[in-house]
């Protein structure tokens, strides 16, 4: 815990960021730090609460009683160890992750919770500025060889995992950098591609292999994976959802992870801006309301965008929690992203029906039409259309923000591997029905959160040195990492 009585004597604090007029000029990154001593009494407000609910709340298990108390007793590099126990990037989760383990706080349950995430950037940028975070190359060599398809944070993770235990791992990643969508799905302005690459950088010195621009089974043959001992599949969940309504083939109307990953590029200098995946003086409307439609928002304002609007078919969330969803389960509740506080007109409870196109087929309106949702006893909620509510909103470019429906099936193909009925790859502990091939991340369990990948990662690792060595020292999500005491 942190200090007795810390969280009646503090209150909860949050980064201020740089003033909009201002930020959206450029990609930045846009909080201003906090000193050690706020950050000292934010670890303060960790209470005795006998059960931490956090634990549960984090799919990493991350020990958070525990780094609060260090960081409340000015021991950053106990924190930082902390941390790294369960957690090998926290400077991704720290800037990305919604926070399960907020909602699960008990003192959530009677005032905000402890700034969990606040804390966890912090100690890890502290390990990196003063220089704590060093490659942790393995004492000795298995001979055994790994080979990791993709390098988000599911990849990443089992990557580093494996390496630690002896292994010499390879990764592959079909774009032309790595980190998945860490590199070009999330805008920078959430998370500057520097921080990929200082992680990066340690990974490699620990003796971890990149190969980037290797496509496998597409200009790398599946076959050429024989050479290795164990192969990991950690590509997502990247085919994208669509919405099959008249007009969808309109030009104009256009998949929210291509025009983001076309800006990163551009701001990453490897691409030319592309017209029609600019927003520049446009009508945008955004079609989904989680956090990739936050991100095209956010995109949308530094372009340039003449109006930015949002479509959501759910109803607006309740500001607090409700007995839907009771503490410490995750509450479905209404969330304002530092996007949507850079100008954008919200819509909830609305259908898009057609998307109007002119002569040339380029994206002129879309029609929509508000709903409402029925509750009928021992059913889903039914959608239903409610009469003379029917609008046209000028619109020249539509982004799709509506999920992934699962992998590709390319590699799953070539490879034999079994799929379910929403194409996630089937694993039993990782491991899929060809015994040396393990998945793990979104392509094994369908789109999801960061950390989840992460634990995924580690998860697939452990069952893979198990299936290499028929033991395993890395540790389990229970225990974390950190020797005995």
């Amino acid at each position: 815990m942190g200090k007795l009585r810390g969280f009646l004597e503090f209150e909860r604090t949050k980064e201020k960021n740089i003033e909009v007029k201002e930020r959206i000029k450029n990609y930045r990154e846009f909080t201003k730090p906090l000193s050690s001593e706020e950050l000292a009494r934010q670890g303060a407000r960790c209470m005795e609460c006998g059960i931490p609910f956090c634990h549960s709340g984090c799919p990493l298990g991350n020990l958070i009683p525990d780094f609060n108390d260090a960081v409340y007793k000015n021991d950053w590099q106990k924190a930082l160890k902390i941390l790294h126990s369960t957690n090998n990037f926290p400077e991704f989760t720290g800037r990305l992750c919604p926070a399960p383990c907020e909602s699960a706080c008990v003192l959530g349950i009677i005032q905000p919770p402890v700034a969990i995430e606040l804390i966890e950037k912090y100690i890890v940028e502290r390990g990196f500025k003063e220089g704590w975070i060093k490659p942790q190359i393995p004492k000795k060599r298995t001979g055994k060889k790994v080979a990791v398809v993709g390098s988000g944070p599911a990849g990443l993770a089992a990557a580093q995992q494996l390496n630690r235990a002896g292994h010499l791992v390879t990764v592959f990643e079909r774009d032309k950098k790595i980190g998945g969508l860490l590199r070009y799905g999330i805008p920078d302005f959430k998370l500057e591609k520097s921080v990929i690459d200082r992680r990066v950088k340690v990974m490699e010195s620990e003796g971890i292999e990149f190969k980037t621009g290797v496509n496998i089974g597409v200009n790398y043959s599946v076959n050429d994976l024989d050479e290795f001992d164990a192969i990991v599949l950690c590509g997502g969940a990247t085919n994208r959802r669509g919405l099959p309504i008249p007009g969808s083939n309109a030009k104009g109307v256009v998949q929210a992870m291509e025009f983001l990953k076309r800006n990163n590029e551009v701001v990453d200098g490897v691409a030319e801006i592309t017209p029609g995946l600019h927003a520049k003086g446009k009508n945008v409307i955004v079609i989904g309301g989680g956090d990739t439609g936050s991100d095209c928002i956010g995109t949308s304002n530094r372009h340039g965008a003449k109006s930015v609007t949002n479509f959501e078919i759910m109803p607006t969330p309740s500001e607090t929690r409700t007995e839907e969803h009771p503490w410490p389960f995750w509450p479905f509740t209404l969330k304002t992203s530092s996007s949507h506080e850079e100008g954008c007109n919200r819509n909830w409870s609305i259908l898009t029906k057609e998307f109007v196109k002119d002569e040339k087929d380029n994206l002129t309106a879309i029609k929509t039409v508000q709903v409402e949702w029925v509750n009928i006893p021992g059913e889903r909620p039914q959608l239903k259309e409610i009469d003379g509510t029917e609008k046209e909103w000028p619109c020249d470019l539509a982004l799709l923000a509506l999920g992934f429906t699962g992998p590709e099936a390319n590699l799953a193909e070539q490879f034999g591997i079994n799929t379910d009925n929403r194409s996630n790859y089937k694993a039993s502990n990782y491991q899929t029905n060809i015994p040396h091939i393990f998945t793990a991340g979104d392509m094994r369990r369908g789109q999801s959160l960061i950390v989840w990948a992460i634990s995924e990662g580690r998860e697939a690792a452990r069952e893979v040195d198990k299936y290499l060595m028929g033991s395993t020292l890395l540790p389990t999500k229970e225990k974390g990492d950190l020797p005995a005491a």
